[in-house]
């Protein structure tokens, strides 16, 4: 079995994303950091907008956008802004933002697969635009055991953790009141030094942290 997997009701993406559970999350503060982050009405493409929960408020703050995402399901409840569905590696727009966007952790995935994305925000960010990254706390892969917190009306169970080398596995349980999705995923952590290495093999520089505990950081062009 992948190591990422999902059921519970409604779609189920390919990465194991439940698409009801999505367009319940609230936002936590990451809008505000992004558009803190860069210039008033600048123009934003979101790579993995899921079901515009951090999108739609950036086009609120006035910022032109357009979210891509592969999962059309995810995207069908984003219907009101314009969106893209392709797959972030190959995405290929032949046009270019003052802000791309890569959160929600995707920088997390496997190293091969984090070159391909930052080669993505390369493509599409504009000269003396910015890419705006979140990533994993550096911590969690420490500290990440079973257990359970309730936050908005979502209880979250880690109902196991793995950790296979670097990387970790975690199986997570979603309850809402009477609805359960389970998300099967992993994590892989990026030191200083091979997150410099990263971008620098894709044409971009770091540029400075946006937060105290590391997880929020822009990059430019090289």
């Amino acid at each position: 079995m992948s190591a990422h997997y999902g059921s519970g009701p409604g779609e189920i993406t390919p990465d194991g994303c439940a698409v009801e559970f999505y367009d319940l999350l609230p936002v936590m503060g990451e809008p505000e950091i992004v558009h803190g982050a860069v210039p008033a009405g600048a123009s934003i493409l979101e790579l993995g907008c899921g079901t515009g929960r951090i999108l739609r408020p950036l086009a609120e703050y006035g910022h032109p956008v357009l979210g891509v995402d592969e999962s059309p399901a995810m995207l069908a409840r984003l219907s009101d802004l314009p969106t893209v569905c392709a797959q972030i590696e190959s995405l290929e727009l032949d046009r270019v933002f003052d802000v791309v966007l890569l959160a929600s952790t995707l920088i997390n995935a496997d190293p091969e697969q984090r070159r391909a994305f930052l080669g993505t925000c390369r493509r599409h960010v504009a000269p003396g635009g910015v890419v705006v990254v979140q990533q994993t706390d550096p911590n969690w892969f420490g500290t990440v055991e079973p257990g359970e917190h309730l936050h908005d009306g979502i209880r979250r169970v880690i109902r196991q953790v793995r950790r296979a080398g670097r990387r970790v596995d975690v199986v997570v349980d979603y309850h809402v009141g009477d609805r359960t999705w389970t998300h099967a995923f992993d994590r892989h952590p990026i030191d200083q030094d091979e997150l410099m290495a990263d971008l620098a093999s894709a044409g971009l520089r770091f540029d400075r942290l946006l937060t105290d505990d590391h997880t929020w950081f822009t990059t430019r062009r090289a």
